[in-house]
């Protein structure tokens, strides 16, 4: 998500994200800054993980570098330059779907650095779903392909589960940290 100036609806993003199973998610803080919400997001944000770019000259590049050295390719959701439907985008390699601000969309420096485009498409006269609509949208289309293709390969092994009931455990619940490492003393 690009500079989201509109906290419920990032957050409610955040909840279609852990229900689709999306892992990661990458938030970019340009001039707007992003905050998790338990009431929206339904503690969603704690089983996630959030990688925050905020600091760098270019917040955009630095979060697009880290996704393409972790193989991604890095798709804009716009429903401008020569898109294509969301429908028809292949789920054969690591995918990023950036999500633009509620108002302008994507900024002129995702257009200029993704590697493509996606558009959902719609026969109304507005010209775009509501952020978390589109995420919805989206990562149902997306997910639904990969689940029909990949069968559980796309799914998290029994470890990395653990590592995350782990990490919502430590995020969640008061004295977190020292409960944990008490049980990892006792159990050797």
């Amino acid at each position: 998500m690009e500079d989201i100036h509109k906290a419920h609806n990032a957050n409610a993003v955040l909840r279609s994200c852990e229900g689709f199973g999306v892992q990661d998610v990458h938030i970019i803080e340009n001039t707007n800054r992003f905050e998790s919400s338990s009431p929206i997001s339904l503690g969603a944000h704690k089983w996630l993980t959030l990688r925050k770019y905020s600091t760098h000259d270019s917040n955009v590049k630095e979060c697009f570098d880290q996704l393409h050295n972790q193989g991604y390719t890095i798709i804009a959701t716009s429903p401008h330059y020569n898109s294509r439907e969301i429908s028809d985008l292949e789920v054969d390699d690591k995918t990023a779907l950036v999500f633009g601000t509620e108002l302008d969309g994507v900024s002129e420096e995702v257009i200029a650095q993704c590697d493509g485009f996606v558009k959902i498409p719609m026969v109304g006269f507005v010209e775009s779903y509501n952020l978390s609509v589109s995420a919805a949208i989206c990562l149902h289309t997306l997910s639904a392909k990969l689940r029909k293709k990949a069968a559980k390969s796309w799914c998290l092994s029994d470890k990395e589960k653990l590592q995350l009931q782990v990490e919502w455990m430590l995020k969640s619940t008061k004295n977190g940290r020292r409960i944990w490492e008490r049980y990892l003393r006792e159990q050797g």
